[in-house]
């Protein structure tokens, strides 16, 4: 039998059609996810001309992304050990990883459930603080505890989604990856103004229909990627007796994945401080840098899913010693990733108002700050598609702390501090200068751990006679 037929496809087949054919699947999803915040974030922003609905689905954004951070987090550490131990042959303790992803995925739900909920209300104070629709801050206020609440409560589909993603993604199944998650999303945008608009006779919900749609499109995910594992994705066998907790592989899992835990969650807080630094200095700004979030999220994800799977490809390569396969499977990242971004930056320089209208802003609130706001942080765009893909190298050699240290430098020691120093000038224009500032820095450090792992674990395999 040959080595073709024996092997894994990610230790075989050529790396362009490799890279491709497991990324494609993960960013058609990843797209599909990104309309489905688009059209969350339309029907939230019609339910009321005042749009205190979208004010505090844009307040309660970095609270729900903790969840996301935690789970996809983990899931890093979970996708890059089971590539790893399959490229060695090791299937049994490929086996046990993903058990024990599972149990991590049991016990994140219960700390969202308990101390999440317990801590909406106060977060929710903090955040309104110095809101300046002092009229409207009651409103925003209960809006927001109810559909976090709604989100927290039933975020067992978010967890055990986001685990059976990552065995697929780690076994080359992208396809399957992107049914589970694609699933979700389309039952999302298909719920949102039914449950959010009372249609089909059903009661109107509001914001707390918004929360229902997106828990509901999660919990059926979940249920999709069980009966996919169990039935399609035979190189995991998941069994009971592996989610008895190992603190030993969830150490190993936590290594990789913890530094992408607090790299995310390092996002959530960012954009709640950043909130807290506009919102002082202009009426529409919250809601203006929140629509700038749903947008991009059809620049980026895609290059995600370029990360996502370059993390499983270079990850096995390098347990299967296979040198030339890890550098060109880089270089080809990239390459596409640089050139979406790319294409992203061309496109909100032209078009931020036809982008900003769709959101019922007005006329006011898309010339002063919106058009700006859009053109100024697309600058960033030129540089984060090189940083992305490094973070993704970082990841699949088990360095994601170097991940870590690169979203610390960006996020905490460059865009929040520019950011504040700029607020001081009382223009608001001028803060969005912080996000291509930042960006120059993520690059910078992102050269230096490249240059790094490179000369530490790439340089070292051995060249092999023929690839």
């Amino acid at each position: 039998m040959s080595t073709a037929v024996k092997e894994n496809k990610m230790g075989y087949m050529p790396e362009n059609k490799l890279l491709l054919s497991m990324s494609i699947p993960m960013m058609l999803s990843m797209l599909i996810q990104a309309l489905y915040n688009i059209v969350d974030g339309l029907f939230v922003a019609g339910i009321s001309p005042e749009q205190y609905e979208l004010t505090a689905v844009n307040l309660a954004f970095p609270a729900q992304n903790l969840m996301i951070a935690v789970s996809v987090g983990a899931g890093v550490g979970i996708n890059a050990l089971i590539s790893r131990n399959l490229g060695i042959g090791n299937r049994e303790k490929a086996n046990k990883i993903a058990g024990q992803g599972l149990f991590l995925a049991i016990l994140s739900y219960l700390l969202f459930l308990t101390v999440g909920n317990a801590l909406v209300r106060p977060y929710f104070n903090l955040m309104t603080a110095d809101i300046s629709i002092n009229e409207g801050k009651y409103q925003v206020i209960e809006m927001g505890v109810t559909y976090l609440r709604i989100c927290f409560t039933a975020s067992f589909g978010l967890f055990v989604q986001v685990v059976h993603e990552k065995y697929m993604q780690s076994t080359g199944k992208t396809m399957l990856s992107m049914t589970i998650q694609t699933v979700g999303a389309v039952i999302n945008i298909v719920l949102d103004p039914i449950l959010i608009n009372g249609w089909l006779g059903l009661p109107k919900l509001g914001i707390a229909g918004a929360a229902y749609a997106t828990v509901i499109g999660q919990i059926i995910s979940a249920a999709v990627g069980v009966y996919l594992q169990k039935t399609k994705n035979h190189e995991i066998n998941l069994k009971l007796e592996n989610v008895k907790p190992d603190m030993k592989i969830i150490s190993e899992i936590l290594k990789i994945g913890f530094p992408s835990i607090l790299m995310n969650s390092i996002g959530s807080f960012m954009t709640a401080s950043f909130n807290k630094i506009i919102m002082a200095l202009n009426q529409y700004a919250v809601n203006v840098f929140g629509i700038y979030f749903k947008l991009q999220s059809f620049v980026f994800m895609p290059v995600f899913g370029f990360n996502n799977g370059m993390i499983s490809i270079v990850s096995y390569n390098y347990g299967a010693r296979k040198k030339k396969r890890v550098l060109r499977t880089i270089k080809l990242g990239l390459i596409y990733a640089v050139s979406m971004m790319l294409v992203g930056f061309a496109l909100f320089q032209i078009f931020p108002d036809a982008f900003l209208s769709m959101f019922n802003l007005s006329e006011e609130a898309i010339n002063t700050v919106g058009i700006p706001a859009l053109r100024t942080i697309s600058i960033s765009f030129i540089f984060a598609g090189f940083s992305i893909i490094c973070s993704a190298v970082f990841q699949a050699f088990g360095y994601s702390l170097f991940s870590m240290f690169v979203s610390i430098g960006r996020q905490l020691v460059t865009l929040l501090p520019v950011a504040y120093l700029l607020a001081l000038t009382g223009d608001i224009n001028k803060v969005w200068w912080s996000y291509p500032i930042a960006e120059i820095v993520c690059v910078a450090l992102s050269v230096f751990f490249y240059i790094y792992i490179y000369k530490r674990k790439i340089k070292t395999i051995p060249d092999e006679p023929n690839c």
